[in-house]
């Protein structure tokens, strides 16, 4: 069994949309990063990468290749799940973290869980996801970005 962590953080920025596990969710403001900026699923990558003592997600997808300007990443989640299963293991568990003021989160709830469950091949029953905010606290508070954590539980054949 291997534990992985991973953290991120994105500004927000005009004239992007903003996506959160793989769903664009509407809101005046999107995420400032090279690839779609989904802070949620780069925390997630990270974690499983960690997991594995397989690098990060800079390493493996940096931010100075411009194959992923504008990157999709749900679809470098795949690239990282397919990673996973190639060096034997699996997921057991997943449980993430969005900090953010606005917008509320909870009414894609369910539809965030399903596209990270269905981006990774595993049951959304593995997948948990909770929304905070700061109280008014921090960048966060200031509206200025959005931070998110993910812990996942690996196991190995």
């Amino acid at each position: 069994m291997r534990i992985g962590m991973g953290y991120d953080v994105h500004a927000f920025s005009d004239g992007r949309p903003l996506i959160l596990g793989g769903v664009e969710i509407p809101h005046s403001r999107g995420l400032l990063g090279h690839s779609d900026a989904d802070v949620l699923v780069h925390a997630l990558m990270d974690a499983i990468l960690g997991a594995m003592r397989a690098e990060d997600i800079g390493a493996h997808f940096p931010d100075t290749d411009p194959m992923y300007e504008g990157a999709s990443s749900v679809l470098l989640l795949e690239s990282v799940a397919g990673l996973m299963r190639d060096q034997g293991f699996r997921l057991v568990d997943a449980d993430l973290v969005l900090a953010l003021e606005r917008p509320k989160v909870s009414l894609h709830r369910d539809a965030i869980r399903q596209e990270i469950a269905t981006r990774m091949s595993v049951s959304v029953d593995q997948v948990g996801l909770k929304a905070t905010t700061t109280e008014g606290l921090g960048f966060v508070g200031r509206e200025e970005g959005v931070a998110a954590w993910a812990v996942v539980l690996l196991e190995q054949d």
